[in-house]
């Protein structure tokens, strides 16, 4: 069973930086994809970026492209989201979430394994 553990999240002063790590266990094929959605209060959830198996990189929203990177470590089976510049409405829960596969798929949906969630707050 496929487990994803998030950390990173908290609050952060608009302008500022904010690094999410999601370690993942139990995959059983080395053919996985990563990525994130969020969710703002009071909003439906949104994908933000995914990258797969072979580090191709694919943003389901506008919203961090230019700001946001993600980027994975599969020695440690591990994926990051940087995000910079980072303005108050990012503020959101963030999910990991993973799928079995080599490409990223066409919506943060398909990421049926998800992680509990860890909620970023910009704000001064």
């Amino acid at each position: 069973q496929v487990k994803l553990v998030e950390s990173g999240g908290g609050l952060v002063q608009p302008g500022g930086s904010l690094r999410l790590s999601c370690a993942a266990s139990g995959f059983t094929s080395d053919y996985y994809v990563m990525g994130w959605f969020r969710q703002a209060p009071g909003k439906e959830p949104e994908g933000v970026v995914c990258i797969s198996s072979s580090h191709g990189v694919s943003y389901y929203s506008g919203a961090g492209m230019g700001r946001f990177t993600i980027s994975r470590d599969d020695a440690k089976n591990t994926v990051y989201l940087q995000m910079n510049s980072l303005k108050p409405e990012d503020t959101a829960v963030y999910y990991c979430a993973a799928a079995y596969g080599y490409s990223c798929p066409v919506g943060y949906q398909y990421l049926e394994i998800r992680a509990q969630g860890t909620l970023v707050t910009v704000s001064l």
